[in-house]
């Protein structure tokens, strides 16, 4: 497996544990639908959570929050609704973002962006 598939799958397994940590349930990982996947579903308070996780080795050029564009944000949204559709679910929906970055140090830093985007920013 090449270098940076392994580091997005510690950053999902990060961003994971970090949902945990603050009280959100983990629902499905990975699902996918289409040309589409969603990194991270979760739970909290009556909300199903849909995560997208973002990780660079550098933030040199651009945050990694920035490289979810609308075509993202439509992929993102179009699987959110089939998973909801699949599951017969009806709890309202909530687009975060959690991008994975490394400090000075080299230590990952988390940072969690809740509310990141709206399913009509993806029109």
């Amino acid at each position: 497996m090449a270098e940076h598939n392994d580091f997005g799958q510690l950053a999902e397994e990060l961003a994971k544990a970090f949902l945990k940590d603050k009280g959100y349930g983990i629902i499905r990982s990975n699902f996918r639908y289409q040309k589409a996947e969603i990194d991270i579903i979760a739970s909290f308070a009556d909300l199903v959570i849909m995560v997208e996780v973002k990780a660079r080795a550098s933030d040199a050029f651009f945050e990694p929050h920035e490289a979810v564009n609308k075509k993202k944000m439509r992929l993102i949204v179009t699987a959110a609704d089939e998973f909801m559709k699949q599951e017969n679910r009806n709890e309202e929906v909530r687009f975060d973002i959690i991008s994975v970055l490394p400090d000075a140090t080299g230590k990952l830093e988390i940072t969690h962006i809740e509310s990141a985007f709206e399913a009509m920013d993806a029109n």
